[in-house]
């Protein structure tokens, strides 16, 4: 099986979206109604076919490196494109369990007898067709397709330019697999073009896509919400959070604050700034500056902050406090207390992730209910932001909406809900 990859402003390229949108819609009216054995199978199917094709799929791979290289992509952007036996594997395992996972299609809650004698209860349906457009990593490819596929939902997905020959080859895999498992191939569509009208166009196409998923850097997201007449689910910045409360056990907070920022530096859920309460200053902040300066983090501080370590700590500018920075640089602010530690984050914050360590439970109370975050932790760090590491199994990504998924969306984040009545001959006065 090949895919013919369409040349950059391809004069039928109208016509060739419109035809993606026109097959999602068909097949999104079949979906609706599988089984989970079915698409469970269909699942099974497709991680078969990548082990089988791995060999392929890591040399058209090299492809996409060696245009990279040529184009001089950034060494961050090479590392989430490049492919490896390691990389397949976790795509085949990601695969294996969102087949294990419970459906939500179909599941009915809150079922409640009213006064008239019916019974009124809500169940869990697809959205329908989910568009996807995301940057650099091949493996969103199968975490995209799996979460929709699995949720009863069609997809139109389109990846960078950068990996496109990557994209197309796990492409290949999937229709195999969808053919071979008996579900209909255009459950799961990639985009076969580089052509950035494309996308334009799938944010204009309302009548065959219900929803709108970006993953990539902020200026992708930007454009795509600017531009869309479709609903998006998105994060425009993870700009996250740890207070250090006057309450806290040093240690945790210690633990905690460097985990939260040296774990990973270009993930989301990353801390970029760290706030410590200014009664224990004076006790953590010279280990603070000495382990994160032992783990090469640039640190940026307030004017409190300086008076530690005037000689390594930069000034920090207003800009810093609004900075995702995905990379080891941290802010540093001492706040007052839990007061202003809140008012910080809910004006500079993200409304991503933000975390608070206190041993005294009525200021983590006041904490979560105050700080406006689609995460809001305790006493843990914020690298637990995740969709896995919340039990969802996995995650499409992270939304700092409040309409309609919040925080990690997951399966039940792709579905929406219809109320359900049920009578027994029950007619209303």
């Amino acid at each position: 099986m090949s895919v013919a990859l369409h040349e950059e402003h391809s004069p039928d390229l109208d016509k060739y979206m419109a035809g993606l949108g026109q097959a999602a819609r068909a097949a999104a009216a079949e979906l609706a109604y599988a089984e989970p054995r079915q698409k469970n199978a269909a699942l099974l199917q497709i991680a078969a076919v990548l082990d089988q094709r791995r060999d392929f799929i890591l040399q058209e791979n090299q492809k996409d490196l060696e245009l990279a290289r040529e184009n001089e992509l950034n060494p961050a952007m090479l590392e989430r494109l490049e492919l490896n036996p390691a990389r397949v594997d976790a795509m085949i395992e990601g695969l294996q369990q969102v087949a294990g996972l419970a459906d939500p299609v179909g599941e009915i809650s809150e079922l409640r007898y009213r006064p008239s004698g019916i019974q009124v209860g809500r169940m869990r349906v697809p959205l329908g067709v989910i568009g996807i457009i995301y940057e650099s990593r091949p493996n969103v490819t199968i975490d995209a397709a799996a979460l929709c596929l699995k949720s009863g939902n069609a997809s139109i997905l389109r990846g960078g330019k950068e990996a496109l020959y990557s994209n197309q080859a796990i492409y290949q895999c999937i229709q195999q697999g969808l053919e071979q498992a008996g579900m209909v191939a255009s459950a799961v569509q990639v985009v076969n073009t580089a052509d950035r009208e494309a996308v334009t166009q799938m944010l204009q196409m309302p009548d065959c896509i219900d929803v709108i998923i970006p993953r990539g850097g902020k200026s992708l997201i930007e454009r795509i919400t600017h531009d869309s007449i479709i609903p998006v689910i998105k994060h425009l910045d993870g700009v996250c959070h740890v207070y250090i409360d006057d309450h806290a056990d040093l240690q945790k907070g210690l633990d905690i604050a460097v985990n939260a920022k040296t774990r990973r530096y270009g993930v989301c859920n990353a801390m970029e700034t760290l706030l410590v309460a200014q009664k224990i200053a004076p006790r953590l902040m010279p280990e603070i500056i000495r382990l994160m300066s032992a783990s090469g983090v640039e640190l940026r501080g307030c004017e409190r902050t300086r008076e530690y370590d005037a000689g390594h700590i930069i000034p920090a500018g207003e800009e810093d406090w609004y900075t995702e920075y995905l990379a080891p640089i941290l802010s540093i602010r001492i706040v007052d207390g839990l007061a202003q530690a809140i008012e910080h984050i809910n004006h500079y914050g993200s409304q991503h992730t933000d975390a608070i360590v206190s041993e005294d439970y009525g200021r983590t109370r006041e904490f979560m209910r105050r700080v406006d975050s689609s995460s809001v932790m305790v006493n843990a760090s914020t690298g637990f932001a995740d969709g896995f590491e919340y039990g969802l199994g996995a995650e499409i990504g992270i939304s700092t909406d409040k309409l309609h998924a919040r925080g990690p969306v997951g399966l039940e984040g792709l579905t929406s809900q219809k109320y359900v009545v049920f009578g027994d001959g029950n007619i209303r006065e």
